[in-house]
């Protein structure tokens, strides 16, 4: 789950971790309330979740209440990259004598907690990356041992951080991490980690991920939820429990596993197609899993072909079936559809499958063969 930038910051607040004085409003009038209560000057901040707010004129300072109120009126309902600003983040402005960028997240190659902090913020890391990589110090953390004082220390100083902010610095990026780990947030990110004139460190941004497998242990995280963002089919899919990401091709993909999902969507990139979704069904394939799949892909009226890759480990190739044969007779589905299925009694599976076999429903033996396959249904040229 993305949060908004108000979100973050209020779940960095929960940690200790120093945030400017704010509120997110959703009319005008609260805009204008909030602003007189924390006092002028104050930053009015669209909350979507795009880069590229402030050239777009969603990050506006205000002055006094007249300020607020035209910025506020400007900025709700904006468009930004096809995000409309429904929601909007007052906060006290804040002086800065120097900006950093700090962050955490997951080193999967490493099989370690990954930080990332450098002297150069308020602009991309990437960008930095690119142009100047020895601006950033990176430090893995084995989650077992956690990051102690002395290691925050030692990674201040490599970052080349002015003096003045290594107290300031290395108590937040200690508290960062706890956000992290005890949050279980695929990223927590403070860009621009700021130094004030008069010495204080604090966050004046936050973008933060949370895994949303890890809801069962954060109750409070269903309000984070509430507020994701997802177009129609994404939404379709939340509803029916399924792991699914929209894209902008014609080949529907379902598969039994996000690895083999995202491999099912690389390998009809690389046979000439273009995937029109990332589709994790998990390892049931029931035929109420399989029907709420297919809902979802034939809800989107792009799909010209549907591809079903199936590996069968603890689900068997005949339960699959099953569920596939069921499901076909309860879902409307115009699109061809091709399968592969392998994996535990697959060949038991294929045989359950062969009596509904057309040019509409086809077997492959391969993966590769069956993206070919999907990608000419869908009109494609295949390789």
């Amino acid at each position: 789950m993305d949060l908004f930038e108000y979100q973050g910051k209020q779940l960095f607040a929960r940690y200790g971790i120093p945030v400017s004085d704010g509120a997110p409003v959703t009319t005008v009038p609260e805009a204008v309330e909030v602003a007189d209560r924390i006092g002028y000057p104050v930053v009015v901040k669209a909350q979507v979740q795009v880069g590229g707010r402030g050239k777009a004129g969603g990050i506006k300072l205000a002055a006094n209440s007249d300020e607020a109120k035209a910025h506020a009126e400007a900025i709700l309902g904006m468009d930004i990259k096809g995000h409309v600003v429904k929601v909007v983040w007052i906060e006290r402005a804040s002086d800065i004598a120097e900006e950093y960028y700090a962050s955490f997240t997951l080193d999967r190659g490493a099989k370690l907690h990954l930080g990332m902090l450098s002297a150069q913020g308020g602009v991309e890391i990437e960008q930095v990356a690119e142009e100047n990589p020895d601006a950033i110090a990176r430090i893995h953390v084995d989650p077992v041992d956690g990051l102690t004082e002395a290691q925050c220390r030692e990674w201040v100083a490599a970052a080349k951080l002015n003096p003045a902010a290594t107290e300031g610095a290395v108590e937040i990026l200690l508290r960062l991490y706890r956000a992290y780990t005890e949050g279980d947030a695929d990223l927590v990110e403070i860009n621009p980690l700021i130094l004030t004139p008069d010495g204080r460190v604090h966050a004046l941004d936050a973008k933060v991920t949370l895994d949303d497998n890890a809801t069962f242990r954060h109750p409070d995280y269903v309000d984070y939820d509430a507020t994701q963002v997802r177009d129609a089919r994404e939404e379709f899919a939340h509803q029916q429990g399924l792991q699914y990401v929209g894209l902008e091709g014609s080949v529907g993909v379902i598969a039994n596993g996000a690895g083999l999902a995202m491999s099912t969507v690389d390998i009809v990139n690389q046979v000439g197609g273009s995937p029109a979704n990332f589709l994790d069904i998990g390892g049931g394939a029931n035929a109420d899993v399989m029907a709420g799949a297919l809902g979802v892909i034939v809800s989107d009226p792009n799909v010209r072909s549907i591809f079903i890759n199936i590996f069968g480990g603890i689900t068997k190739g005949e339960e699959v079936a099953n569920g596939i044969v069921q499901a076909l007779d309860r879902v409307q589905i115009d699109a061809p559809i091709v399968i592969r299925l392998d994996g535990t009694n697959a060949d038991e599976g294929r045989k359950i499958l062969e009596p509904r076999l057309s040019d509409r429903l086809q077997l492959q033996p391969t993966m590769l063969d069956a993206a070919r396959k999907a990608v000419e249904l869908a009109g494609g040229v295949p390789k």
